[in-house]
């Protein structure tokens, strides 16, 4: 790694026995090891709420852009969604 710089973080002492428990047990060779991992995780998990996001926004565009609904009430919205949990549980 020939491009790194050191920072200093802190963690709650619980964190820290998460660490300190990763490194002892032999799962991670060091505790930079260990963060270096959780961010990458912390990435993918981010880039992955974002594709989320990205995802609901066009389907909610979508809903938009089809017209108004068919149901009139939520009572005409429920019936629907009991009428189609009885057909998929039917099949």
């Amino acid at each position: 790694m020939a491009n790194v710089e050191k920072v200093s973080i802190a963690l709650t002492p619980e964190l820290l026995a998460v660490v300190r428990e990763a490194v002892e047990s032999g799962e991670y060779a060091s505790s930079s090891e260990v963060m270096r991992d959780a961010l990458r995780e912390w990435k993918r998990r981010r880039a992955l709420e974002r594709k989320d996001v990205e995802q609901l926004r066009r389907l909610w565009e979508e809903g938009l852009a089809s017209g108004p609904g068919r149901h009139i009430d939520m009572a005409a919205i429920k019936a629907e969604a009991r009428r189609r949990l009885v057909a998929a549980q039917d099949t």
